[in-house]
């Protein structure tokens, strides 16, 4: 490391107009970003997805529908009421694109009171209806006590990107300027204070320039755009802070190029080993293949990647051409680190470790109390900010057109295949043999059939009625139920929005045996085929996290003790981080109204938190390694390890905290749970967890933290006494 810190010296001049160079044409592709993003990312390849191409091949269904909701005030006429819809329909008879229009007033029980809807039905997925949505929009208009709003799910998907876009600018303005302020506190002046906000800024823009290319090979998600801001400015801020630290530090005993070098050798080996960390804690998403878990661990990754690359070569030629100037206008004086209130906070520690031990735990234990209550659901529509029209024009249709027993949350689709003609006698019969099954079960509430649809009650009536029956009636039911050597029904259960039951009972249905080759689909089978999917290989992604941070840290600090202890502290900070969480969202408190937990939050909270929060398990623990190989005495290299760390810690978990936190103060459910659950996990392990339980252990655990297979450097411990 030393050598590679003479050579950016050397070559400073380079480095920064390479960088500059990068940023400019990587710049040009991160504004372009967002024009590719689409979804909310839970896109799998199961059952679900393969009968909705069933259904959109062989029934005729539209892969995707926008909704007109229209209302009118009470004062509006019948006959103003009416003309406007025509008039509206008029309008938009022309825009392309639409497979079908359906006007209220043709279709049945599509005007009620006061409210009524029309379908335009696409050939198109959701997330490709952009040019259709801006035509629509430009149809569209509200009259004095007349209104029409647009939703459904390529609507949702538009505006969910839109609130996204929204929320990264609600948190950058929240979150830049208070981080700026943290660091001038940091570091006494402004000059050091503003250049680890542009080193974040520049790694975020060359990473989303990066993940811009990508979008050519794989579909990206919307909350890709608050992912990447939300890791990559809290990580790249962190490791300026910890390299500027120690410049500065450096700077005042020696010249600009040794204190350059050394802080490439020291700062710069524990970013590599940060970065790695943070590294592999995301890759163990790449287990599991959802496209949203998939689309953060890319984008996680190469934001980590871009920040170390940028904090190792960008930062230190920066720093080799502003030199002494790092301390200009300074505002604040900074006092003595070895006098300072974290030198008599560390003795304060280490005089009582077992008291302080004991009290860590007890606290991070109460806090793991809600977990066991924690309910989790798929985001949907509840994820768009209340106020967003197309949510509440949604709401408004399904709570005025939509009975709360035949919604598609508690609806399921079956589709029965047949080798031969699907109408023949002895096929229908098996059919109707497991709607009769279908009937009996305890958890379902209505069938739907072409035996309800015509009323009969075997396979030989409505083979009969089919065959026989006047065609008229039976037309409608046969286009509906029926497509090529397939049968339709639906099966609407008693179970609540996002229920496990729901998801055990399709679960069940798809093992079972049926006597015909089934399709399973619908909202239900779909949030099932995610859950499974998460629950069945998140496990292999946190097993590799586990592991393969303890060989880092078994690597970077040549002992046993010291990865165990930062590994269980990480999970007991983490499962308390969650307790709490569940407590400020599903319990409702802070003024929030009470909501379940998003699915994504605790894989996405333990992959980010327990990389990040290794950051300053590496910034400590690498500091009082320093102090242990000079002097071979734990206790003392502990406390002096805590003394020049303890400031730059907190003010890196500050930093982070209010980067990741200002996100609760945006609209996206998913995302404000996010931001609030790293913050409160950071807040934890930076005082809990790194303040306390390290130094308290460290001390009760003396010389044998350093033990490593009995092997040891006799110069490096010439001074090192025994464990006993």
């Amino acid at each position: 490391m030393q050598k590679f810190g003479e050579f950016i010296y050397q070559k400073r001049i380079g480095v920064l107009m390479l960088w500059i160079l990068i940023i400019v044409v990587f710049g040009f592709f991160a504004l372009k970003l967002p024009s590719v993003l689409s979804g909310n990312g839970f896109e799998y390849k199961g059952d679900y997805n393969e009968t909705r191409k069933i259904l959109e091949r062989d029934f005729g269904q539209a892969k995707s529908s926008i909704i007109l909701v229209f209302q009118r005030d009470k004062t509006v006429s019948d006959d103003d009421w009416k003309n406007y819809i025509e008039d509206t329909f008029k309008k938009i008879s022309t825009s392309p694109g639409a497979q079908k229009i359906i006007n209220p007033f043709v279709g049945e029980g599509m005007v009620k009171d006061d409210v009524a809807y029309g379908l335009l039905s696409y050939n198109k997925k959701a997330e490709s209806l952009g040019n259709e949505i801006n035509q629509l929009k430009t149809k569209l208009k509200n009259k004095k006590g007349l209104q029409v709003t647009m939703t459904g799910e390529p609507i949702i998907v538009q505006d969910l990107n839109t609130a996204s876009q929204e929320d990264l600018a609600k948190a950058e303005m929240i979150g830049l300027p208070i981080a700026l302020i943290v660091l001038v506190f940091a570091f006494g002046g402004i000059v050091a204070a503003a250049i680890p906000i542009v080193i974040g800024v520049v790694s975020i823009l060359i990473t989303m320039g990066t993940v811009y290319f990508f979008s050519y090979r794989t579909d990206l998600t919307i909350f890709i755009l608050n992912i990447i801001p939300m890791i990559g400015l809290a990580l790249s801020i962190d490791f300026a802070l910890l390299f500027i630290n120690r410049y500065k530090e450096e700077l005042l005993r020696k010249s600009i190029q040794e204190a350059i070098i050394i802080s490439v050798a020291t700062a710069g080996r524990s970013i590599i080993f940060s970065a790695l960390c943070v590294f592999i804690g995301l890759s163990g998403l790449w287990f599991i293949k959802i496209d949203i878990f998939q689309n953060v661990a890319l984008g996680g990754m190469t934001v980590v990647l871009m920040s170390a690359l940028c904090a190792l070569t960008f930062l230190p030629a920066l720093l080799s051409l502003i030199g002494s100037k790092v301390n200009k206008l300074s505002v604040l004086r900074l006092t003595d680190k070895r006098t300072n209130g974290w030198y008599s906070f560390a003795k304060f520690v280490m005089r009582r470790p077992v008291f302080m031990t004991i009290a860590a735990l007890v606290i991070l234990l109460a806090g793991l109390v809600p977990v066991r209550q924690m309910t989790l659901s798929i985001p949907g529509i509840d994820s768009l900010p209340a106020n967003y029209p197309s949510r509440v024009a949604y709401e408004t249709f399904k709570d005025t057109f939509i009975p709360p027993e035949k919604r598609e949350e508690k609806k399921v689709t079956i589709i029965f295949e047949s080798k031969g003609n699907i109408l023949e006698k002895n096929t229908l019969e098996k059919v109707n043999k497991v709607v009769g099954k279908l009937h009996k079960d305890p958890l379902v509430e209505a069938v739907n059939s072409p035996f309800s649809a015509t009323g009969v009650s075997d396979g030989a009536q409505l083979f009969n009625l089919l065959k026989f029956g006047d065609l008229k009636k039976v037309s409608p039911i046969v286009d509906y139920f029926i497509g090529d050597n397939k049968m339709l029904v639906e099966v609407y259960l008693k179970t609540s929005e996002h229920s496990g039951k729901a998801r055990e009972w399709i679960r069940n249905w798809s093992k079972a045996n049926l006597g015909l080759t089934a399709h399973l689909g619908g909202t239900i089978k779909f949030e099932q085929e995610i859950f499974d999917e998460i629950f069945k290989k998140a496990p292999y992604g946190l097993l590799l996290i586990v592991i393969s941070t303890f060989v880092i840290l078994m690597a970077a600090f040549r002992s046993l003790l010291i990865p165990i202890k930062a590994i269980l502290m990480n999970i007991l900070s983490l499962g308390c981080t969650f307790g709490i969480v569940v407590w400020i969202f599903q319990r409702g408190h802070f003024g929030m109204k009470p909501v379940d937990i998003a699915l994504i939050l605790p894989v996405f909270v333990f992959t980010l938190v327990f990389g990040l929060s290794m950051d300053y398990e590496v910034f400590l623990i690498s500091r009082i390694q320093e102090f242990y190989l000079k002097t071979g005495d734990n206790s003392h290299a502990t406390l002096s390890g805590l003394t020049y760390t303890s400031k730059i810690i907190t003010s890196a978990a500050a930093i982070m905290i209010v980067v990741t936190g200002a996100f609760a103060f945006t609209g996206v459910m998913p995302i404000k749970q996010l931001g609030v659950g790293i913050a409160i996990a950071i807040f934890i392990d930076a005082t809990i967890v790194r303040m306390i339980l390290v130094p308290a252990l460290m001390k009760l655990l003396g010389d044998w933290n350093w033990w490593f297979f009995g092997l040891k450097n006799k110069k490096q411990f010439k001074h090192r006494k025994k464990p006993a």
